[in-house]
């Protein structure tokens, strides 16, 4: 298969979208929450197929010698289905964002002005080697009422076109039309293309990926985009710190899984504490095989305890390394820290542990990121456990949404103006 499709082959499916998208708008919760269980049920009672699919892209990616991290990533099991589908249970048990009101109130000529949640249309999702994408930016649309066009990548074709079908048979039986969950057609740059440039068919576009992905889509794209952006996260150890919670931190934010765009990437420890955390931390790192880049202070420390320790490079500070690697440094303040941080920081997720309330706040006013993390780990920036169910992508523009997209970020909203015969004079 060459993955080589036309122009006209995407279109149609996004004008069958924009279509089933008229009907999302009117379903009731009810109506959407049925369409959610069927999903659900139906990724479980197709476990073996799907393990089967996704198992044949697993084999080539291991044949291409793939990054560990990406075939991580990749790889689907009973473990993570059943995961899935719970997720996808968990968007039915949310509340409906469709018809909130978000504002209302009433100006003086007695109009009754109300701004409330309506879906977006059709939505656009390009993303790479993550199956479990294609389910979770499913759910979260048809919740919201929204259709979606799945453009995942290559190597995850057969994974992806498994697991649509799976959805759209399930759909059958529901008031959910098959064309509300859609796979772009084609495996090759041109079906991104012809998607990224479909603009009247497609309201918004959503890249999940690397940082080459994401800026192919902003900048090629004539249809609207919400950036998600790159995870390179700090951990800054603050002089004031709990030195058993900040080690605690450390590690499960790097180690916790480190395929992820909300694992730590960077560990910058005040001076003032780091005759007492540093040789614990690169202890307890060296225990779970992480490889440490340092700047000089820090290696000078890793030497004193005969760990080994590779000289920091900028290409470290930018790495969104998906590999148990971290880079580290001593900063002689928290505004050395602050001042590293804004220089390399994707506006991610950045932590600080630090029992004192001075340095805590001044650590909130001075970074600009989608989510700040306070004596916790930089794991938790994720939509479930937000409590959104699932997540859509972690945005890290500033426009419409930042931080993990739940069911309320894939609405836009229309003002309702209620009057009683009045005009503008």
């Amino acid at each position: 298969m060459t993955g080589e499709v036309d122009r006209d082959a995407v279109l149609k499916v996004a004008r069958l979208g924009q279509q089933a998208a008229v009907t999302l708008r009117t379903l009731t919760r009810q109506q959407k929450d049925q369409a959610l269980h069927a999903i659900a049920d139906a990724i479980e009672q197709s476990t073996d197929l799907i393990v089967e699919a996704n198992g044949i892209d697993v084999a080539a990616a291991i044949a291409a010698a793939t990054d560990p991290a990406i075939i991580d990533r990749l790889t689907l099991n009973r473990e993570r289905l059943r995961a899935i589908a719970d997720a996808v249970r968990d968007v039915a048990s949310l509340s409906d964002p469709v018809g909130e009101v978000v504002r209302g109130y009433t100006v003086p000529n007695g109009l009754e002005i109300r701004q409330v949640r309506v879906p977006m249309g059709v939505v656009g999702m390009i993303y790479e080697a993550r199956p479990n994408v294609t389910v979770d930016a499913a759910a979260l649309c048809l919740k919201s009422g929204n259709a979606v066009l799945l453009r995942g990548s290559s190597s995850a074709h057969n994974s992806n076109r498994i697991l649509v079908d799976v959805m759209r048979s399930a759909l059958e039986v529901t008031h959910v039309p098959a064309d509300a969950i859609s796979l772009v057609p084609g495996t090759s740059h041109d079906s991104v293309k012809y998607l990224m440039t479909a603009r009247g068919l497609v309201d918004v576009l959503i890249p999940r990926g690397g940082a080459g992905l994401i800026a192919s889509v902003v900048e090629g794209s004539t249809v609207p985009v919400i950036e998600t952006g790159v995870g390179n996260c700090h951990v800054y150890i603050d002089e004031h710190a709990d030195v058993d919670k900040a080690v605690a931190i450390l590690v499960n934010a790097k180690t916790q899984r480190v395929s992820v765009c909300n694992a730590a990437e960077t560990f910058l420890v005040h001076a003032s504490i780091a005759e007492r955390f540093v040789p614990r931390a690169l202890s307890a790192l060296k225990e779970r095989g992480v490889t440490i880049h340092g700047d000089q202070r820090m290696q000078a420390y890793a030497a004193d305890a005969a760990i080994n320790c590779a000289p920091v490079t900028n290409d470290d500070w930018a790495a969104e390394y998906y590999s148990l690697d971290i880079a580290g440094g001593i900063v002689d303040s928290l505004d050395d820290a602050l001042g590293h941080i804004r220089r390399w920081s994707s506006g991610h997720t950045e932590a600080i542990v630090s029992d004192s309330a001075r340095s805590i706040q001044r650590f909130i006013a001075g970074v600009d990121c989608a989510a700040i993390m306070v004596n916790a780990s930089t794991r938790f920036t994720d939509g479930s456990e937000f409590g959104f169910g699932a997540e859509i992508g972690i945005s890290t523009q500033k426009l419409h949404a930042r931080g993990p997209m739940g069911l309320s970020e894939l609405t836009s909203t229309t003002y309702i103006v209620t009057g009683d015969g009045q005009i503008r004079g």
